[in-house]
């Protein structure tokens, strides 16, 4: 048997660097990037009543109304009207879903010193959330209620710049004609003759008026807002009120504080209106407005029948509606 000399290259071949003596060792980081997610609201923002009754995609969840009694007058000797209360009741659709489908073939598997399939399952939580989010707060106009801003089942006197369903004269901001915030009371202040620029502080106090003149309770108010007015908030004479949320909740679903009875969200998910792009939306309202129902129906690893590949999938089915418009409100702000 012979062996090549060191002067004779295997078979004419480059010699590998490992055999040149210039190996350079290659070493994976077990900890990973820190990565940073959108806040969310939408639990804090809608009730979730009904979530308990859906079992897949397609459901109907049929939800009842109070009905309103009548009141009469009595007199002696009178015969008494009877009423029969009807009860209204709206449909909550279960027809919306989304889904992650992940593969990871098993030689990147056995190559890698960390559990990627977890990492990513984490990471497609956090993702769902947040596409989920920005579809209810920025949904589109149409009248079953897929979506907030500029939903048509919305009161019409908690929206515009005529808003107050007593008063008709506070200026909320139209995604065509925002208000202009400002950090101090400027101008001619609360903007009710038509001016459109406000500072914060009116402009929190207006969206307070426009629920107190709905008759709405003071307890489980909030308010959703862009990053950069809770800018304007904290350079504010109301800068402490700001500050009285917790460390754990602002990290968690963008919790700043309470202000004039409304506890206040910070959401980045807010996008300025089309064809208007500085005029961004502020939500308001309690969580009696809007209700939110989801399930994860499916949540399954699996081997795929093509290649060597574990498949972690899921789906996520949801649906949401305004039930009372009456407690939900949306403006338009922009900065000045």
């Amino acid at each position: 048997m012979s062996f090549p000399v060191a002067s004779t290259p295997f078979r004419g071949s480059t010699p590998s660097v490992a055999y040149t003596g210039t190996f350079i060792p290659e070493v994976w980081s077990g900890k990973l990037v820190e990565k940073f997610y959108k806040a969310t609201v939408l639990g804090a923002i809608a009730n979730t009543d009904y979530e308990g009754e859906i079992k897949n995609f397609g459901d109907k969840v049929q939800i009842r109304s109070r009905p309103t009694i009548t009141i009469r007058d009595y007199k002696a000797d009178l015969d008494l009207s009877l009423d029969r209360p009807s009860v209204d009741k709206q449909t909550l659709n279960i027809d919306k879903g989304k889904y992650f489908n992940l593969g990871l073939d098993d030689v990147m598997e056995l190559q890698s010193d960390i559990d990627q399939l977890s990492i990513w399952a984490e990471d497609a939580s956090e993702q769902m959330k947040i596409t989920i989010d920005s579809q209810v707060l920025n949904g589109s106009t149409a009248g079953d209620g897929t979506g907030i801003v500029n939903s048509t089942l919305l009161d019409a006197n908690n929206v515009g710049n005529t808003a107050g369903v007593i008063s008709g004269v506070l200026r909320l901001g139209t995604d065509g004609d925002p208000t202009h915030i400002a950090k101090a009371d400027v101008g001619t202040g609360a903007g009710n003759d038509g001016s459109n620029e406000m500072g914060i502080t009116n402009y929190l106090v207006n969206l307070g008026t426009c629920l107190d003149e709905q008759n709405l309770p003071e307890t489980g108010r909030f308010v959703v807002i862009p990053a950069w007015v809770a800018g304007m908030i904290k350079k504010s004479d109301l800068q402490d009120a700001s500050l009285s949320g917790d460390g754990t909740s602002i990290l968690r679903n963008g919790r700043l504080g309470m202000i004039d009875r409304f506890t206040i969200y910070l959401s980045n998910i807010l996008v300025p209106a089309s064809g208007y792009s500085t005029a961004y939306p502020v939500i308001f309202g309690t969580k009696a407005a809007l209700t939110f129902a989801s399930q994860y129906v499916n949540l399954e690893t699996l081997r795929s029948e093509r290649s060597f590949t574990n498949i972690l999938r899921g789906l996520q089915v949801f649906g949401y509606r305004i039930v009372n418009g009456v407690a939900l409100g949306c403006g338009f702000v922009e900065n000045n």
